[in-house]
């Protein structure tokens, strides 16, 4: 009976003369020696062309931020740095650039924290409404910001809180928030479940065993998640516009569209406040750059 049933268990035997699919070790060699036969050019080529269209931009902005004005040179020299002098000092973009640090890390913070806790109750929990609230979720991804702008700007007025900073920062977080908590609910669930109960055996509550077990495995997605928010509000223009009336609580969008006047432009003051906004976010992400991309690759791979 005992090999009745192996054999009622036991896969089919092929056919035959029936071709066998190859294993999956040998067509990975066979992809990765297909790739080293293809040509270096074709593939450094197209890379080339992409990293020089997306170059372009940035070394013009350079450019006009440094050679002085008046010249038409293709390189910046002689080199003057009087530009970043006039809208740092002249135009006030150091108070810019604290009130775009102060929004953004506010954002960062609000943002990681409300998603931190939503994706862990739709990774963990199920209740009546979760689809329901899953598709509600990617549906307000379709929302423009500026459909919401009349109704956002009446309740700020009646919990007075324009011409706050934190005005902006609600707003940006809401805004954040339905992505933000799909990705760290994707993250949540790629952490296997019996670490959280081997906690519990052990005697942690829900919240130590979250502490403990789970908390530092989200660190990449947590990365992620944060640094979104964070360019997000940094770049952010139409909210800062919309609930700011005071020229000393204005970031730093709202201070490069003061540069452009109505029959002329300062296309080198322009330029070089168009450096000082990038260069912070360029430095942010250098840094984060190994765990942003191991955080996109974890959450993306389950559902």
């Amino acid at each position: 009976m005992t090999a009745a049933i192996a054999e009622k268990g036991a896969p089919a035997a092929p056919a035959p003369g029936t071709a066998q699919p190859p294993p999956v070790r040998g067509r990975r060699r066979r992809r990765e020696r297909a790739f080293d036969e293809v040509p270096r050019w074709q593939i450094y080529l197209p890379l080339g062309l992409y990293l020089l269209f997306t170059l372009v931009p940035f070394y013009w902005m350079l450019l006009f931020s440094l050679r002085p004005a008046g010249s038409d040179s293709l390189v910046p020299w002689p080199m003057t740095f009087d530009h970043f002098a006039k809208v740092w000092n002249e135009r006030a973009f150091s108070v810019f650039f604290q009130n775009s640090a102060l929004i953004g890390v506010g954002t960062l913070i609000c943002t990681t924290g409300v998603a931190l806790a939503g994706g862990y109750a739709l990774a963990r929990f199920d209740f009546r409404i979760k689809q329901g609230f899953m598709l509600a979720l990617l549906c307000s991804q379709f929302i423009p910001g500026a459909l919401m702008l009349v109704p956002l700007f009446q309740i700020f007025k009646n919990l007075q809180l324009i011409n706050s900073p934190l005005s902006v920062v609600i707003a940006e977080t809401v805004f954040q928030l339905p992505l933000s908590i799909i990705l760290i609910s994707g993250f949540i669930r790629n952490v296997p479940y019996s670490l959280e109960e081997a906690a519990w055996v052990d005697g942690c509550s829900r919240l130590q065993a979250f502490r403990i077990v789970v908390l530092p495995m989200l660190r990449p997605g947590l990365i992620a998640v944060g640094s979104f928010a964070f360019v997000h509000s940094w770049n952010h223009f139409l909210f800062a516009l919309m609930f700011l009336m005071d020229g000393d609580k204005q970031t730093i969008p709202v201070g490069l569209s003061t540069l452009i006047g109505a029959d002329s432009v300062d296309f080198g003051a322009l330029a070089a406040g168009g450096v000082i906004s990038a260069v912070p976010v360029v430095i942010v992400f250098a840094f984060i750059q190994k765990w942003l991309i191991s955080g996109f690759s974890a959450g993306a791979v389950k559902g």
